[in-house]
């Protein structure tokens, strides 16, 4: 049986002026998704920072701000999926949907001439097939509006008021 595929993701991508070190304590950190989150969803998080792959925290979520489906207030589990220090991080979410739907949110940090280039990526290709049938109306979750404003927020949090390197070349 040949397996069919279809690419689903979004990605963008930003310098950002601050080492990856800096950008990374950000994205391991609970407290640091709600901060940098541009969806207006995530409402507050807790939990130790990430160290590994499996490594869970809990988000109140609020699906309010999107206006798309009356889900109202809500909490998920974020789970790590991939874990490379200073260089990358993803993961999906478990809550009260189940089985999870299986969407992937992932970051990955490359040095740049002053800074870091920044790939942010949603990728819903491989939901679980309990989902496939809603997957029209309800993916993207995220916009790539979204994505590229938490990018922007990301930068205002790592290096507040830094010229974004390369701009004005």
């Amino acid at each position: 049986m040949t397996e069919i595929r279809v690419e689903r993701t979004i990605q963008v991508q930003r310098v950002i002026a601050a080492a990856p070190a800096a950008i990374f304590q950000v994205l391991a950190s609970p407290a640091g998704h709600v901060a940098i989150d541009a969806s207006g969803m995530l409402m507050s998080a807790s939990g130790p920072p990430v160290a590994a792959v499996d490594d869970r925290f809990t988000v109140q979520m609020d699906r309010e701000s999107l206006q798309d489906f009356p889900l109202g207030e809500y909490e998920v589990i974020v789970v790590i999926t991939r874990f490379e220090q200073d260089q990358a991080i993803a993961w999906t979410v478990d809550g009260a949907l189940q089985p999870p739907i299986g969407h992937v949110y992932e970051y990955e940090l490359e040095p740049a001439d002053g800074g870091t280039l920044v790939t942010s990526t949603y990728d819903w290709s491989r939901i679980h097939p309990d989902w496939e049938a809603a997957a029209e109306s309800i993916f993207p979750v995220i916009s790539e509006t979204n994505l590229r404003a938490t990018l922007g927020i990301l930068a205002r949090t790592v290096a507040p008021g830094a010229a974004r390197p390369g701009a004005g070349d």
